[in-house]
């Protein structure tokens, strides 16, 4: 079954075809959706049921869309109920539902040098985009970085498409021992690039805009908001930009990195922490009930 909201289609079941675990609880499969495959742009996502029962929605990133299979590759990390759920699923499975694509498409231009700033699973989101950029004739500069060699995801890919590839891990296990802004401030200051993209955690999003930001590198941000329907009327995604209220899921989720509070956003993600943690654990005790363990 389809339903068709203008450009936004929302389709169920969804045959889940191939899944597969990247790295310590970050999963990617490749699912069944046809109409959103067609559609898809770089920098869109959707919104994802798990069951129809007692399903939450929530957003999540489109890595590919095979037109001619008709299906999307996602990417997510398991790290409350609805993603444990979802990191359950096997191959010929199904979803419930999915809505999309959603938000605006990652505008792009060419630039000329534009440095990529992922981390975590923020390397997700970023792999479309950092494709269409170095496919505008953009040079490509990649910081890629997660907390530990086992988190750490698409190294591969982004290496294919990048023409220098920086990684970093908090701990140090793999690659530079630090975190992102390093390495960035580093290219800032030594040969400044014309752009730059930065999606991961808030926390690390605001960093590397204060980097990017004393040195004049106009950058763009990717947000990852508390969302409920993805076409705006909830109202939970909503963040400040430039001192005026903006809607993730439909003015975004791509913005002015330096015109984005960030403190703000940072206190909004807070909200429903507590109401999250004991629906997991909730979760986790009834998989080890029934005698399926946790899920890893």
């Amino acid at each position: 079954m389809t339903v068709s909201l203008g450009r936004i289609h929302t389709e169920m079941p969804h045959l889940i075809r191939r899944k597969r675990q990247l790295a310590t609880d970050t999963f990617e499969a490749e699912v069944e959706a046809p109409f959103v495959a067609r559609a898809w742009r770089p920098g869109q996502f959707i919104i994802l049921m798990v069951d129809d029962q007692a399903g939450e929605r929530i957003p999540l990133t489109v890595v590919h869309a095979d037109q001619q299979e008709g299906t999307i590759k996602l990417i997510w990390q398991r790290v409350g109920k609805t993603t444990a759920q979802l990191s359950d699923l096997q191959p010929g499975q199904t979803l419930a539902g999915i809505a999309g694509p959603l938000g605006s498409p990652t505008h792009i231009e060419r630039w000329g040098k534009v440095v990529c700033v992922g981390g975590g699973v923020g390397a997700a989101p970023l792999l479309p985009i950092t494709n269409a950029i170095k496919q505008a004739g953009n040079n490509v500069v990649m910081i890629l970085g997660a907390r530990s060699k086992d988190r750490l995801i698409l190294e591969e890919e982004f290496r294919a498409i990048a023409e220098r590839l920086i990684v970093c891990t908090d701990d140090g296990s793999y690659g530079m021992k630090g975190l992102v802004t390093g390495p960035l401030e580093q290219l800032c200051r030594d040969d400044r690039p014309d752009h730059a993209f930065v999606v991961g955690p808030a926390i690390m999003m605001k960093a590397c805009c204060q980097v990017t930001r004393q040195y004049g590198v106009p950058t763009t941000v990717s947000l990852n908001t508390i969302m409920v329907d993805g076409t705006g009327m909830c109202g939970g995604c909503r963040v400040e930009v430039g001192g005026k209220t903006r809607f993730v899921c439909v003015d975004g989720p791509e913005f002015d990195g330096h015109k984005v509070d960030f403190d703000l956003m940072l206190r909004r993600l807070e909200a429903y922490k507590d109401d999250e943690r004991q629906a997991f654990e909730a979760y986790k005790g009834h998989r080890c009930r029934i005698g399926l363990g946790d899920g890893h």
